[in-house]
């Protein structure tokens, strides 16, 4: 399309002038600067030929701006409309690829009126509706989202909250059990320290008793000897009952711990 360098004047630049183009000539599909425009404006063929600024022309969508008014492929100017193929044409169109369509329709008797016709009401309501319904759903959808925001907020203080809770309890209970555990270790202590006192007393006697055996074998009388083993006899009983009892009450005392 000769309009690829947009600012231009397309005769100008085919004979390597850089001259700014003023106007865009829709029929033509040229860009003109005020030199060149002035002889297409005067001569009898493009006389009536529509233009626009090329400030306008850059107001147009990008795809609107590479619709020509020549035929792509034959080079000439479209003149024609196809109700068929729902298609533009020029001359040399109707033999390549026309030639089997009727009713070939002059391309001025579509175009007349073309911006007042109700298809272009039509099509403008329904852009309006489009955008209206995108704009609702867009609203929607950013007030659902600040919703679910403010709902993961909420959930979030819930768990620290409940997590908080927990917290405490599990504090709680772990105070508790070392409380507990103190106090028996405590009241264990106690138990086991009073008996090993009682087993340092016991030992001592039994010191006492090996000393004074030991002087009776060696001085006593046989008499003496007969009833002071009778009394060696029953204290050693008594230390082996002790000892005995010593031996359970260990066992008690660690289950208590273990408990």
């Amino acid at each position: 399309m000769a309009s690829s360098v947009k600012n231009l004047c397309t005769i100008c630049h085919d004979d390597g002038i850089f001259n700014p183009a003023v106007i865009w000539c829709t029929e033509c599909a040229v860009f003109f600067c005020r030199d060149c425009e002035k002889p297409h404006s005067k001569f009898h063929l493009s006389t009536n030929h529509k233009t626009m600024s090329t400030e306008d022309y850059r107001k147009l969508p990008t795809f609107m701006q590479e619709i020509s008014s020549q035929c792509k492929d034959h080079k000439k100017k479209i003149e024609l409309y196809c109700p068929f193929h729902a298609s533009p044409c020029c001359v040399q169109c109707i033999t390549d690829k026309h030639s089997k369509c009727h009713e070939m329709k002059p391309l001025s008797d579509i175009l007349k009126q073309v911006k007042s016709s109700a298809s272009v009401q039509l099509f403008e309501k329904d852009l309006k509706d489009a955008k209206e319904n995108l704009d609702t759903a867009i609203k929607y959808m950013k007030n659902k989202i600040s919703t679910i925001n403010t709902q993961k907020s909420k959930a979030t203080e819930e768990i620290c909250y409940m997590r908080k809770l927990i917290n405490d309890y599990l504090n709680k209970l772990e105070q508790d059990l070392l409380n507990d555990l103190d106090s028996k270790h405590s009241k264990l202590k106690s138990n086991m320290d009073t008996l090993v006192q009682q087993m340092e007393h016991q030992a001592s006697q039994i010191d006492l008793m090996q000393s004074q055996f030991t002087k009776m074998t060696q001085y006593a009388t046989e008499l003496q000897m007969y009833i002071g083993l009778r009394e060696i006899e029953k204290i050693a009983s008594q230390a082996t009952k002790y000892s005995e009892d010593l031996e359970s009450a260990e066992e008690k005392n660690l289950e208590m711990v273990l408990l």
